[in-house]
């Protein structure tokens, strides 16, 4: 019997400085006229928590396994190079994605006018559905003050083959 297995991801990202200002990516998109995130790629903390379920709900280790900062060549890279590179992964260890849902919490950017945009970009990306929501913290933590923005996300994958049996204790 295959049965499905669900993963849990988790990402974080301050606002990048004042005086070294990025770009503002996030959910797959560009969002102009805001403070952007630090981090080692675009700092797309969407993205990032959807590859890091869908290697948790795998089993295959986590973000920094597969994008660490010792990673050189990712500098820079887009969160949805880094889902689309995962979601490859995860079908090349013998699963296919059924679905990722994200959820961030910040006070900006206005995100329900381009939820649907940001759903398809991550979808293409991951070549599987993505849903993506946003809330904010009422003034609460690190994100109610405005210091960056988190993300939570949960993947369903399924085995396309039998995985092999364990052996242990034998």
């Amino acid at each position: 019997m295959l049965l499905p297995r669900t993963g849990v991801g988790v990402d974080v990202h301050a606002y990048a400085p004042e005086d070294n200002p990025q770009p503002l990516w996030l959910g797959g998109l560009f969002w102009e006229g805001e403070r952007g995130l630090a981090g080692h790629s675009d700092g797309d903390c969407v993205a990032h928590a959807a590859a890091d379920a869908l290697f948790s709900a795998c089993g295959i280790g986590d973000l920094g396994t597969h994008f660490g900062t010792d990673r050189p060549e990712l500098a820079g890279a887009s969160g949805t190079t880094l889902l689309a590179e995962a979601a490859r992964i995860v079908r090349a260890s013998g699963f296919e994605i059924g679905n990722v849902a994200v959820q961030f919490v910040a006070n900006r950017p206005k995100f329900g006018p381009r939820r649907e945009e940001s759903q398809r970009v991550l979808s293409e990306a991951a070549a599987a559905p993505v849903s993506v929501t946003a809330t904010t913290s009422d003034g609460l933590g690190f994100t109610g003050r405005g210091e960056g923005i988190s993300a939570v996300a949960t993947a369903l994958v399924y085995p396309i083959k039998q995985q092999p049996a364990s052996t242990e204790g034998e």
